[in-house]
């Protein structure tokens, strides 16, 4: 009887481990499944989706409808871009003197130049008898066909010199 007693004692030990063990599990499931539930709450928040497959799915077309709309914009952009290059947008002016010794500052050089420095010099020569225009093209700062003034490159120098 005494070894019937201690086995029933080590028997209910053992169940008592077992079952305090199961009970500690329990809890440790129970809050891991409430995490679990507060993430799919968050996760489905907004959603009329009963599972998981369908807000993947509608994600999925969110997410080629965003593509299609970002390569929209990155072909407006190089648009954009390619066009800024070919708008004015360097200008350079130089008012000056001809004769030294007559008359004032009434002549001029104005270069306009697009984002690869071509463009064009526009000079003015004022004189007592008239005023004379001239236009020279300009290639990438310089001009290939004509010989261009003093003033014509001191104009195209500074819409060509970065401006802070």
């Amino acid at each position: 009887m005494i070894q019937s007693s201690q086995t029933l004692l080590i028997i209910s030990l053992i169940s008592a481990i077992f079952g305090f063990s199961g009970l500690l599990l329990a809890i440790i499931v129970a809050f891991k499944l409430s995490k679990i539930k507060r993430n799919l709450k968050i996760f489905f928040a907004g959603k009329e989706a009963v599972d998981l497959e369908s807000v993947l799915l509608g994600h999925g077309k969110d997410l080629i409808t965003l593509d299609k709309e970002i390569q929209e914009l990155f072909e407006i952009s190089n648009r954009i871009h390619a066009l800024a290059l070919r708008s004015v947008h360097k200008v350079g002016i130089i008012r000056f003197n001809p004769f030294r010794d007559i008359g004032g500052d009434q002549s001029f050089a104005l270069a306009l130049l697009d984002g690869k420095d071509s463009g064009i010099v526009i000079s003015s020569l004022h004189t007592r008898e008239g005023t004379r225009i001239y236009s020279k093209p300009v290639t990438k700062g310089v001009s290939e066909k004509y010989t261009l003034t003093e003033e014509e490159k001191m104009a195209i120098k500074e819409a060509t010199i970065i401006k802070l």
